[in-house]
């Protein structure tokens, strides 16, 4: 009996696997993710024995090919699960046991006596009941005593029928009658781990309820070898499983190569190394979240069985010879006038007398296995009853079978390292062969025409890992010595030593050291294995014979039972120990691993009397930037502070941003560290990075300053006016930090078009926020407050004035001055950089600011700077505010299709020659502009400045008095074509034509030819030019 863990009363759930799938894995089992961590995984592993206890199970390996015939299902639960049909006598060993007596469901001992004779099982045998004999309790171990029940069948359709090996499909029903056969058999509590079939085969594992949840990574898979090497006539199907998270085991059920002819071995032989070769699993889930890719076929286990039918023949012998020497043994399992026992009878009178000298009497003593037998002394007057050894005694059967083994073409090949031979071993053989007999027959062999010698077809083979390494050693000793001897034999050394006279001593390989040949069989206990994880496990088998009383086919069924003692994990101490483990390499990696902590610079709210609709600003831990403006920076500052123990190197990475928004940071942020980082001189796209000491700290500073037009647009007609955005800092060799940054969005009047600009109402664009559900953008819904923007009234209106205060200003200094007026040294004054007379700066960009915030607001100028700057300087940063918001507009003040009309009526004035005056161009101009009166009256506001701004920065002299009547018009053309003042102004009306036709006019890309893009532009520039040019004239 096996010690075992005493099972619980309810069913484990069935594990199962699909029939016939290449490779397939229980429904159970899903594919864990593979893990990296192996530290953790060698680090539990390394504390095995505390998690791991020693168990030991029964393991019943069972094969039976049934010949396709029908009902035999029928005695699958009789000799398989309940140990029934073994004949004693014929089997090689007594498995009955004398003290522990055998008891039917009642409860009432047996007798072995009352167990159906041979001749009255044959007799009543039919198809539709079991064959096995009545009143057998059962010699081999079964039942609950069975922790694993392995069956493989072969045949169980006819593999010869072009219908079953063409089919495409594997026949599921064949398979459904002998798993219900077994389950009806099994104790209650056992499921089934896997089934799988090819055609005829069958393999089928069944579990007790106590080790089915401890059995993982099931995998299944199937090999053809039969017609032209791939059809599932012959092959292999296996099963791969895992005990306890520990042990691995391989069942592979074969049906190889049929035939008698000398060629069919080696076909045998190639169908092994094929089954070998081309078994593939699923990988092997450890149970610690390492999913193995690697060593998925046979040989990669710790315990392997082989068993099926072989088909492996007895070899130089004739087959009518062994079948009557064979059947010396078995008729006397009959009684005189059964029919079997005169089938034989015919075939042993066929014998000459010598070899079956004293064949008519039937006695105990041919029996092979007899208890006793007596021994006569011939110088003693009394008898002796001793107990003579099967293998002495000449008329035993084990004596027979001992002489038919050496031609057993199994051993053969394996002696030869032909099949078999890397590790695969056999129990002893003690009974009689497996095949052929016919059918409803105990012992009678083939009596049909063919008379097929019998033969151990069906063989269950095993090996451990420990086999496998043992011939790997053995195999690699032999190749160094025969290099060894290659090598000596190359230098001459061997014939030398051959030649030597001078022998110090004499070997006679007949007789030295004979006692000291070493066998491989005669090792025959494994021992230790360990296993591939490292585990000490054993296997031990137990029995190994075959069911001789079964009738229903024309082979014996075999089985073999083995204990298997293993180390199983103790599922809730591994975990206890895992997390355990996870704890100490966490602390362990922690302290060693480099760390930050980033502290942010919080600012009060913004003071600006702006309503931050943002209620969760006073809760949010990044970096919040507040209200921000168009071109106004802000600045955030971060602090990073190296809290490890190891110095800490890290470095803003790219953010997991959508299209189109790679890099560090977005285009409104930048970044500034208060050190250059180790790698300042490197390529500028490459990863800055900063090293900090342990216990140092750093500063960043982050500065949001939105200049792009688009953006702003974008941000103008959102209805969340909100930027937010994520920096990652990634510590090298630790983890990344993400840091939010947020911001609220103030609109502003730049970046609108003109139609949207005249809807604002009084008060500013900050007003129109409050005032318009959120979503509208202020668009044609809003009604219209003003003829035009009211932002271009107010700039032009102010810089009329400060052009003329500027100059007034500078005149009251007085002409003798060194210093020349800042319009002298500019054309383009006080609109672009030369001549500026307050340089760009911070003082200028915040007054800048001020200006735009006063737009947007509604607030008078002048209370954007104190008294003490200049009108000069107001006046420079008004023109250049102007120039920035005129750039900024969506639609232009003379938009693009407004531009296309009025450029087409001028390219056919140029067509036919024909000249206007300046005022009858004006007119035309405006007439086009008039389609649309916010832009002809922004235009008109735009130019009638420019016209002022001339008239004061390049003023004409007063025309000559009419008291020169005679000067001629040609006299006055010459005149004042070499005028200063009218080329001055000439310059200057030219200058900001040129300037301001690109802000003004939106014309389409010109493409083509250069001569055609420079006659367009000279079209813009005139339809500015001409409202300046005469004006002012006195």
């Amino acid at each position: 009996m096996s010690s075992r863990p005493q099972r619980p009363s309810s069913p484990g759930p069935e594990i199962r696997a699909t029939p016939g799938a290449f490779p397939s894995t229980p429904a159970e089992d899903n594919s864990p993710t593979i893990s990296s961590h192996y530290s953790l995984s060698q680090a539990v592993h390394a504390r095995r024995a505390e998690f791991t206890k020693s168990r030991t199970i029964r393991v019943k390996v069972g094969t039976w090919n049934v010949a396709a015939l029908s009902d035999t299902e029928k005695d699958v639960g009789g000799w398989f699960i309940g140990g029934k049909g073994v004949s004693d006598k014929l089997s090689g060993l007594r498995v009955t046991d004398e003290d522990d007596p055998k008891k039917d469901e009642h409860g009432n001992t047996l007798d072995l006596k009352d167990i159906e004779s041979v001749a009255h099982q044959e007799a009543r045998r039919t198809k539709k009941v079991s064959s096995l004999p009545r009143h057998d309790p059962g010699s081999l171990p079964g039942g609950d005593d069975i922790d694993i029940y392995v069956l493989g069948l072969q045949e169980i359709v006819d593999i010869n029928s072009p219908t079953e090996a063409l089919r495409p499909f594997v026949d599921p029903h064949p398979a459904k009658k002998w798993k219900r056969a077994v389950i009806e058999a099994l104790p209650d509590g056992y499921c089934r781990i896997a089934d799988q079939q090819l055609i005829g085969l069958l393999l089928l594992v069944y579990a007790s309820p106590a080790i089915a949840p401890t059995i993982t990574s099931v995998s299944s898979t199937s090999v053809g070898t039969g017609l032209m090497g791939y059809m599932g006539n012959k092959g292999a199907v296996t099963t791969r499983i895992v005990l306890g998270e520990t042990t691995r085991l391989v069942f592979i059920n074969c049906h190889l190569a049929a035939g008698t002819d000398k060629n069919m071995v080696d076909r045998r032989n190639w169908d092994a190394q094929q089954i070998l070769n081309r078994t593939k699993f699923e990988p092997v889930y450890d149970g610690s979240g390492v999913l193995e890719e690697f060593g998925p076929g046979i040989g990669d286990e710790d315990f392997a069985f082989w068993f099926g039918d072989l088909n492996y023949r007895l070899d130089s012998l004739p087959a009518d010879d062994v079948r009557r020497l064979l059947m010396l043994h078995t008729r006397n399992e009959y009684d005189s006038g059964v029919l079997s026992s005169k089938k034989i009878e015919s075939e042993l009178s066929k014998l000459p007398n010598a070899t079956i000298s004293g064949s008519n009497h039937r006695s105990s003593e041919d029996s092979g296995f007899s208890s006793n037998t007596a021994f006569t002394s011939s110088s003693e007057q009394s008898s002796v009853t001793l107990p003579v050894d099967p293998h002495s005694d000449p008329a035993s059967l084990q004596t027979t079978l001992s002489s038919l083994l050496p031609h057993d073409q199994l051993h053969m090949q394996m002696r030869a390292r032909k099949a078999f031979h890397d590790g695969w071993r056999e129990g002893p053989i003690n009974f009689l062969p497996t095949y052929k007999y016919d059918v409803g027959s105990v012992g009678m062999f083939d009596s049909s025409e063919k008379r097929r010698g019998p033969s151990w077809c069906d063989r269950i083979l095993y090996r451990t890992r420990k086999d496998v390494l043992d011939y790997e050693r053995k195999v690699r000793e032999e190749d160094k010595a025969k290099k060894r001897d290659e090598e000596l034999q190359a230098r001459g050394v061997a014939k030398a030593i051959a030649d030597d006279e001078d022998v110090l001593f004499d070997y006679d390989p007949e007789t030295d050291g004979a006692e000291n040949d070493y066998d491989e069989n005669l090792d025959a206990d494994p021992g230790v294995v360990v296993t591939k994880l490292g585990y000490e496990d054993r296997l031990h088998l137990d029995y190994y014979t075959s069911h001789q009383r079964v009738l229903s086919s024309d082979h014996k069924p075999l089985d073999a039972v083995f204990t298997l003692t293993y180390d199983a994990v103790d599922t809730d101490l591994k975990a206890q120990i895992h997390q355990e483990v996870a704890r100490e390499l966490d602390k362990a990696e922690n302290e060693g691993r480099p760390g930050v902590t980033i502290v942010v610079d919080h600012h009060s709210p913004d003071h600006d009397g702006s309503t931050n609709d943002d209620p969760t600003s006073a809760s949010f831990e990044g970096v919040n930037f507040g209200h921000v403006r168009y071109d106004q920076p802000k600045t955030r500052g971060i602090t990073i502070a190296n809290t490890g123990r190891v110095p800490a190197t890290f470095g803003f990475v790219d953010r997991p941003s959508g299209e189109h928004q790679n890099g560090a940071s977005p285009p409104w942020l930048s970044i500034e560290f208060d050190r250059p980082s180790n790698n300042q001189n490197s390529n500028a796209n490459a990863l800055q990075e900063y090293t900090l000491p342990p216990g140092d700290a750093l500063t960043v500073d982050l500065t949001l300053r939105i200049t792009s037009i688009s953006q702003v647009r974008l941000l103008n007609d959102s209805s969340q006016p909100h930027l937010e955005d994520v920096l990652v800092l990634r510590v090298t060799n630790g983890r990344d930090h993400f840091i939010p940054i947020r911001a609220t969005w103030l609109p502003s009047s730049f970046g609108r078009s003109i139609d949207k600009l005249i809807r604002i109402p009084e008060g500013g664009v900050r007003k129109l926020q409050h005032q318009r559900p959120h979503g509208s953008s202020g668009g044609s819904s809003t009604p219209v407050k003003w003829s035009a923007p009211r932002e271009v009234f107010r700039l032009t209106e102010a810089i009329e004035e400060l052009v003329e205060r500027a100059a007034a200003e500078w005149g009251m200094r007085g002409e003798g001055g060194d210093e020349k007026p800042p319009w002298e040294e500019g054309l383009g004054w006080p609109f672009v950089e030369g001549g500026w007379r307050w340089e760009p700066g911070k003082e200028r960009e915040g007054l800048k600011m001020r200006v735009r915030e006063a737009l947007d607001t509604d607030q008078a100028f002048d209370t954007t700077w104190t008294p003490d700057v200049p009108a000069l300087w107001r006046l420079e940063v008004l023109a250049e505010t102007l120039l920035e918001f005129l750039t900024s507009l969506e639609d232009g003040v003379v938009p693009e299709h407004l531009w296309a009309g009025l450029e087409a009526a001028i390219i056919e004035r140029e067509k036919t020659k024909s000249t206007l005056s300046a005022d009858e161009e004006r007119a035309v101009i405006l007439d086009s502009l008039a389609s649309s009166p916010p832009h002809s009256v922004a235009f008109t506001f735009l130019t009638f400045m420019l016209a002022r701004v001339a008239n004061e920065v390049a003023p004409l002299a007063s025309e000559p008095r009419k008291s020169h009547p005679k000067a001629t018009g040609r006299a006055r053309a010459r005149t004042r074509s070499h005028d200063p003042a009218r080329l001055r102004r000439r310059q200057v009306e030219q200058s900001l034509a040129a300037l301001f036709a690109g802000v003004v006019v939106r014309a389409p890309m010109v493409g083509g030819r250069e001569r055609e893009r420079r006659a367009s532009e000279g079209r813009r520039m005139r339809v500015v030019e001409v409202f300046l040019v005469g004006k002012g004239v006195g």
